[in-house]
């Protein structure tokens, strides 16, 4: 019976052990992967890079005065306000990790409460 019970001690530890890698390893890896992939979809679309590379030259090609004195604010609000939905995006999916990591903590709290 004591090899029983070591087993089942065993197992059960394995088992804890095993969540925790799957919940914050795994699904940190797979959480930021995502992040990721959000981000860099978001940048096909606002194409900050691109804007910051191309501050001050006109816009569509247009070589004249007036495309580069539009040019100029034209990108600079781009870029501003691209800034301010990525610091938004990430602020949330800081804030959705943040309550994802303590979750089981918080489970295991009202379970022992």
């Amino acid at each position: 019976m004591n090899s029983f019970a070591f087993y089942i001690c065993e197992r059960f530890f394995y088992g804890i052990g095993d969540f925790l890698r799957r919940w914050y390893v795994s699904g940190g890896k797979k959480y930021g992967n995502f992040i990721i992939d959000v981000l860099e979809t978001m940048d096909r679309i606002f194409a900050w890079k691109m804007n910051a590379v191309n501050m001050f030259k006109p816009l569509y090609k247009d070589y004249s005065v007036i495309g580069y004195v539009v040019g100029f604010p034209i990108r600079l609000v781009r870029l501003i306000i691209t800034l301010a939905i990525y610091a938004v995006v990430i602020l949330i999916a800081a804030g959705v990790y943040l309550i994802w990591l303590f979750a089981p903590i918080y489970v295991v709290w009202n379970i022992f409460k």
